[in-house]
């Protein structure tokens, strides 16, 4: 991917097992607008960030719904997203196959997060600082965005393999409707 080369980078933003790791693109900022994305749905659609506009997206982004703390994340925030009302949509955003993204909502009961998926065109991971250069997967992040497409939350994990703050996102999802 080409975007490696292109967009900035930083060593040691995160870590896998305590071995640091390379983010490609800057890190978001509160306050900032969301970068604009065009991601995949389950049925193939695109969806786009102007897709949830008027609404608040919590986006979580995991290296793969097939691994064990994404499989825990994506559960809990499943589980919370009923109580965050009509006027919150939760988007998990991995490199998996929108097939594979299905497949897992299926087997694990997931109705309440969208999964999208970024490997068509691998542009949302470097516009929001989140690929993980060594490993071509989405480092663990939460981002809250507000109706108006501007950024109440952001919270990088450090550590690929530890789970995010959940009560903290869950405010600030809370906090911007």
């Amino acid at each position: 991917m080409s975007t490696t080369t292109t967009c900035s980078q930083r060593h040691g933003a995160v870590t896998f097992k305590g071995d640091p790791l390379t983010l490609v693109g800057d890190e978001l900022k509160v306050g900032e607008a969301a970068p604009a994305f065009s991601l995949v749905a389950n049925d193939l659609s695109a969806k786009t960030l102007a897709d949830y506009a008027g609404k608040v997206a919590v986006i979580i982004t995991v290296p793969s719904l097939d691994t064990p703390v994404c499989d825990t994340e994506t559960r809990r925030f499943n589980e919370e997203a009923a109580a965050l009302g009509d006027g919150v949509r939760v988007l998990a955003v991995s490199l998996d196959l929108p097939f594979a993204q299905k497949r897992w909502c299926g087997a694990a009961g997931v109705e309440r997060v969208e999964t999208l998926s970024d490997y068509k065109e691998g542009a949302f991971g470097p516009a929001y600082g989140l690929l993980i250069k060594e490993l071509g997967l989405l480092a663990r992040a939460v981002i809250v965005v507000d109706g108006s497409g501007a950024i109440r939350h952001f919270e990088l994990v450090k550590e690929v393999t530890a789970e995010p703050d959940y009560d903290a996102a869950l405010r600030a999802a809370k906090a911007a409707r």
